[in-house]
């Protein structure tokens, strides 16, 4: 008999977004006459078309792939040049990343999974709190955690607590930990980190031999000049760090799929003798066993980004989707709710009113608003007490959203 995978059965019976689509369902089917009411702010997915420029360069690239001469079958496992290029000389010029440090797939989600495939087991894994949850589920999915206690915590792992007290930037860990995850903007929090803290981030991992996973897949969202985007703008980033980022959320591509990896040929961690050895060496070789490239249609769209109209129609995107994050922020704060993000990420982190659980607000907003809204305890312990509400919508359904919170909470 075929023998299972048994670090599944530790996970919870469900993963968070499914869990919410299931109660907006069972929800909808009860209530049929409010189903037509429900505005959706739970899960991030972006509502805007997709930028003109990249319409038309995926538009011409399918004209191509019609032609013997122009088509283009199996590419680079590793992205096409074109792409690596324009993707170091818009986001990381000056910062000493080269083209082939890059590496195109179809998503932050399954980069950030998927890179403990080149990692050992017995690493010891600091993970914030609260924190996007595949980081949690493909570490318990591999091998690397015990058991999930009674809220939910897992084994194994070390927990960062993010708390209103600390802006939900996590402080450095006490203990020697190998690998580290850091998201900023944060996904859920919105919390940025400083420059300084940082810095901070970097010595500790330079001190202690800790690799840093940086997923900064909405960093195109920062509005302060003085916080930075990359991990890499930080000195001696590219001895300790892998950074995660996606075309999802600047460019529209949820439905599109395609993001990219940078791992500096100078940070390396150790084999069973001690001897150091390149990471990207290891990820190159994994990424091109395991994954035969993004399309190329949608690598011609994502380097259409870059182009002059592009640049200008993502801009805009931010600006409504930011546009939309300053309103929430605004009637929860009216709400007289506590409020946290929504000013250099498009989420806006929530105080539960008084009395009621993250799980417990979910429902009510459902139930008598009609909207939908991420309960924080599915980001972890430390989220319980908090909600997310996603800035990715149409202007007049946030205004809508705005309304019916303040008539909830009146």
């Amino acid at each position: 008999m075929a023998t299972i995978n048994s670090n599944f059965l530790k996970l919870k019976a469900g993963y968070l977004f499914p869990e919410i689509a299931r109660r907006v369902k069972a929800f909808s089917e009860e209530n049929p006459d409010k189903a037509a009411r429900i505005i959706r702010c739970g899960i991030g997915d972006v509502t805007e078309p997709l930028p003109a420029a990249v319409r038309a360069a995926m538009h011409e690239a399918i004209d191509e792939m019609g032609s013997r001469e122009t088509f283009k079958g199996y590419g680079p496992e590793q992205g096409y040049e074109f792409l690596r290029q324009a993707i170091v000389d818009n986001e990381f010029a000056g910062l000493g990343i080269s083209a082939d440090e890059v590496f195109i797939s179809d998503g932050s989600k399954c980069d950030t999974g998927n890179i403990l495939d080149i990692f050992g087991k017995g690493n010891v894994i600091a993970i914030t709190d609260p924190v996007y949850p595949v980081y949690v589920d493909t570490n318990v999915m591999a091998g690397n955690t015990g058991d999930a206690d009674e809220k939910g915590a897992y084994g194994g792992l070390v927990y960062l607590p993010c708390t209103a007290e600390n802006g939900f930037v996590a402080d450095l860990p006490k203990e020697k930990v190998d690998l580290v995850y850091l998201c900023f903007p944060n996904n859920p929090t919105g919390a940025v980190a400083t420059r300084e803290q940082l810095e901070a981030w970097v010595k500790y991992a330079k001190e202690n031999d800790t690799i840093i996973f940086f997923d900064a897949a909405y960093q195109a969202f920062v509005q302060d000049a003085s916080i930075p985007k990359s991990i890499f703008e930080i000195e001696g980033a590219k001895d300790v760090a892998i950074e995660f980022r996606s075309f999802s959320k600047n460019g529209g591509f949820t439905g599109v799929r395609c993001a990219y990896v940078v791992i500096p040929k100078t940070v390396s961690g150790k084999d069973d003798q001690g001897n150091r050895i390149p990471l990207h060496q290891l990820w190159s070789r994994r990424h091109s066993t395991k994954f035969n490239g993004a399309s190329y249609p949608v690598q011609k769209g994502a380097a259409a980004v870059f182009s002059e109209q592009g640049k200008a129609e993502v801009k805009a995107l931010i600006e409504h989707y930011m546009g939309n994050a300053k309103l929430l922020v605004q009637a929860a704060k009216d709400a007289g709710l506590k409020v946290f993000g929504g000013e250099n990420a498009p989420y806006v982190w929530v105080g539960c009113p008084a009395g009621l659980g993250s799980w417990d607000m979910f429902d009510k907003m459902l139930a008598e608003a009609q909207v939908v809204v991420t309960p924080g305890a599915g980001f972890g312990a430390a989220g319980e007490g908090w909600f997310r509400i996603s800035a990715f919508n149409s202007r007049a359904n946030v205004e809508e959203v705005c309304k019916r919170l303040a008539a909830l909470l009146a």
